[in-house]
């Protein structure tokens, strides 16, 4: 699946209620049902736990641990691999 991902590093829990962390995705669960298992060329494996407003249709969110390491990634478009 081609999506528009984007870096975000944010505190707190995730729309299931999961901590933050790495792999931790945010979807729009009408595309990429939430618990969906994926894997993210330049970012690894990652795991569809969070939703967010700006995050609508064929677009995802990763998370990384620092602002400059979200920004480093900033937005582009992959092509990810659903499990």
């Amino acid at each position: 699946v081609t999506v528009s991902a984007t870096g975000y590093s944010l505190p707190g829990r995730t729309a299931t209620g999961l901590p933050v962390g790495l792999g931790v995705v945010a979807v729009d669960p009408s595309v990429i049902p939430l618990g969906t298992r994926m894997t993210i060329p330049g970012y690894g494996e990652g795991v569809a736990a969070d939703t967010g407003s700006a995050v609508q249709g064929y677009e995802i969110d990763l998370w990384f641990p620092t602002v400059a390491a979200a920004l480093a990634w900033g937005r582009r478009t992959v092509t990810i691999s659903l499990h």
